[in-house]
């Protein structure tokens, strides 16, 4: 039976179950397909703290140095701390985490030198092809010249990192705050620390053991579940802010004085005012086509270009690169900055947040209103049978009717002038996704229960 890695390599990485589904014999055979692909002559490597992550990331370094590649390994890091290495030293890199997911997962998240994505139109699927192949016919053969191994060195990249986030925000100037920072036993306990030190904060730390088993709570701030401990010790504390981190540390998530959710639309509109005013009041700013529709209004407001884009985070960079683009948001608290080689980093989004409050007087949630303007439903996921029989119903009760645009670019999306809804279905799951908006939260639950009505038929 030929070898079959397709659920194992999704569409941007490479996640699963170890060791049941990988582990470090074939981790090996993906450092030998991934220098092979990039042609790479070196490359570099970092892990996040999960049991299994030493240890496949080691393989993956063998399987590159076995084909004459030298690797830098840099050890615990954040997936952005990757990033920035790929950035600043011109290299192809490979994180090791599986993210949010639980313990017993790990993935790898590739990318070319400046941190551009390898994905599946990018390079992932012939990577996958070739370990497929080479675990049917036995690893790969030495060309005839012997190769000479190249070399694993170690190196910390995590002061240099820091300097260069705090170089690209000022933070010295602001007035003292007080942050309570989740970490959620993820990656964010490391980097925290280094790049907060010494700037006028007094930080409470939630969690910054580092443990993969996330005996705390699952380190998905998206899901409300695991921010109750971050609102509730926000309010305990009187602290101006709180901050969570997902579990490779790329995404934040932000919470008011109150303990109150800021959604990452807000979040967005923010930071991309805080862009568009350091880049003279012009530039395109990306936002994927779920992100509220204060987004792009604020961006025309700054003087900007708003560009409207599928969800996920290939598509983004693709964007970004495409238009010269000077940021991007995504409603899933991913932030894109072109200053970071058009990489995705929860920590920059973060300084921004901590530099707009620290620089005014006001409470964070009077500071957010004006970039949240309109009433969200949130993602809401249906168990559907048939994906497409539902979408077709859904396309089938508002095509027509007077005043209603509907777009294919994602999924469906339905836009009439005081409410907009996308419905997509889930690549990996039998789900459809739901997001509603409306100028009024009366508008919105009425669009949001008829079309669950529809979806859940």
């Amino acid at each position: 039976m030929s070898a079959d890695l397709s659920q194992l390599v999704k569409a941007y990485d490479v996640r699963g179950v170890v060791p049941d589904q990988w582990d470090e014999p074939l981790a090996e055979l993906f450092g030998a397909a991934f220098v092979q692909v990039t042609g790479a002559d070196a490359i570099v490597i970092g892990h996040d703290m999960r049991p299994s992550s030493p240890g496949l990331s080691r393989a993956f370094a063998r399987g590159a140095a076995a084909h004459g590649v030298d690797v830098t390994e840099i050890g615990l890091c954040s997936t952005d701390q990757l990033y920035y290495a790929s950035g600043a030293f011109g290299l192809p890199g490979a994180m090791f985490t599986a993210s949010h997911n639980p313990a017993q997962y790990n993935g790898i998240k590739m990318c070319r030198a400046g941190a551009a994505p390898v994905g599946q139109d990018t390079g992932l699927t012939e990577i996958r092809e070739l370990a497929e192949t080479w675990l049917d016919e036995g690893a790969p053969e030495p060309e005839a010249a012997p190769v000479t191994p190249g070399t694993i060195t170690q190196r910390d990249t995590l002061e240099d990192y820091a300097a260069h986030l705090l170089s690209l925000v000022d933070l010295t100037s602001i007035r003292p705050l007080k942050v309570v920072v989740d970490a959620g036993n993820g990656m964010g306990g490391h980097t925290v620390p280094t790049v907060f030190a010494g700037l006028p904060l007094t930080v409470v730390p939630m969690y910054f053991e580092l443990d993969g088993t996330f005996p705390n709570h699952e380190a998905n701030p998206l899901d409300p579940a695991n921010i109750v401990d971050l609102q509730k010790r926000v309010r305990e504390e009187n602290a101006d802010l709180g901050i969570a981190f997902d579990g490779d540390a790329d995404r934040c998530f932000v919470v008011d004085e109150n303990g109150d959710p800021v959604s990452p639309s807000a979040i967005t509109a923010l930071v991309a005012s805080r862009e568009l005013a350091r880049n003279g009041g012009s530039g395109t700013v990306i936002h994927n086509l779920i992100t509220s529709w204060s987004v792009p209004e604020v961006v025309r407001e700054q003087g900007g270009t708003p560009v409207r884009t599928r969800v996920g985070h290939s598509f983004i960079k693709a964007e970004m690169a495409r238009t010269g683009a000077i940021f991007g948001g995504e409603h899933s608290a991913h932030y894109y900055f072109k200053d970071f080689w058009n990489a995705d980093t929860g920590m920059l989004a973060a300084l921004h947040v901590l530099a707009t409050l620290g620089g005014q007087d006001g409470p964070l949630s009077a500071l957010v209103a004006q970039y949240d303007r309109y009433a969200g439903s949130g993602e809401i996921n249906s168990t559907v049978t048939d994906q497409t029989a539902r979408l077709a119903a859904i396309r089938t009760a508002y095509e027509g009717q007077e005043g209603v645009a509907l777009d294919d670019l994602d999924g469906l999306t339905v836009t009439a002038t005081d409410w907009w809804f996308n419905v997509r279905p889930s690549n990996t799951e039998p789900l459809l996704r739901l997001n509603a908006e409306a100028r009024d939260g009366a508008t919105m639950e009425k669009i949001r229960d008829e079309v669950l009505e529809i979806i859940r038929a």
